[in-house]
């Protein structure tokens, strides 16, 4: 149940994002905007319990860890992945807010990108 706790948190967090519904990947709860990953709970055993993994460019990873680095982290499973790890314990709300919001501008980007390439091929 204490994973359902947590999320609760994230849900709340995610609230006023557009087109963002509650899923599940791998089992675990999740985030998702118009069916891609945004965040979810990790369920890779290199990650902390009670960890969310956010989808977040590179830059602002690194910057997230080195700001932070008692909130945000990073492990060997993930860092070929644009995302960054969060320790749900830590991050205070508005931090949270900040970051699912940077997440879905980052998900929302990196989907019209896409978009525009498959346009582009036919």
């Amino acid at each position: 149940m204490q994973r359902r706790t947590n999320f609760d948190r994230v849900e709340k967090a995610a609230r006023r994002l557009p087109r963002v519904t509650v899923s599940t990947m791998y089992g675990a709860p999740a985030l998702k905007l118009d069916g891609q990953l945004l965040a979810c709970i990790a369920t890779n055993k290199a990650a902390e319990p009670n960890t969310l993994v956010v989808r977040v460019d590179f830059f602002e990873r690194d910057f997230r860890i080195s700001s932070e680095p008692d909130v945000f982290y990073i492990k060997a499973h993930y860092v070929s992945y644009p995302c960054v790890l969060a320790r749900l314990a830590r991050i205070r709300d508005a931090t949270l807010r900040e970051l699912l919001e940077s997440a879905w501008e980052h998900v929302s980007a990196t989907m019209k990108r896409k978009a525009t390439r498959r346009r582009r091929r036919t």
